[in-house]
């Protein structure tokens, strides 16, 4: 998730020329399973077509540990070992490159793309819902 397809150039994620989405009802949203989690391991992933780390991210007790790859390499990998981030656990698993991507990591795009991951106070725990 560091960077989506576009043409920085063209910053397709400019906030002035982004449309408000449908609406999709409270249902939508409720069904997603958002958690807070804790990095664990960030591997290289030559692999993959974009460049990409693979993550393992602790989801506390009752979800144990999941993976995912994302284009998040504008992070240094001692810049997310240990960081706290928020993943949708529940939309299923994505190969990619032969990986099993397990979640999606949120983010805010920047308007060129790249993803500044959301921020979570270090006193939360992982496993902890996202209201």
């Amino acid at each position: 998730m560091g960077r989506h397809d576009s043409d920085a150039q063209d910053q397709p994620y400019a906030v002035d020329k982004l449309p408000r989405k449908d609406e999709v009802g409270a249902d939508a949203v409720f069904a997603l399973d958002l958690r807070v989690g804790r990095v664990t391991a960030v591997e290289d992933f030559p692999q993959a077509r974009k460049p990409s780390w693979k993550l393992s991210v602790d989801f506390g007790p009752r979800v144990g540990t999941l993976h995912t790859s994302a284009q998040v390499t504008n992070y240094r990998r001692d810049e997310l070992l240990g960081r706290l981030v928020v993943g949708a656990i529940n939309l299923g698993a994505k190969r990619i490159a032969g990986f099993a991507s397990q979640f999606l990591v949120l983010g805010a795009l920047q308007p060129d793309g790249t993803v500044r991951l959301l921020a979570v106070p270090d006193d939360v725990d992982p496993g902890a819902p996202v209201a």
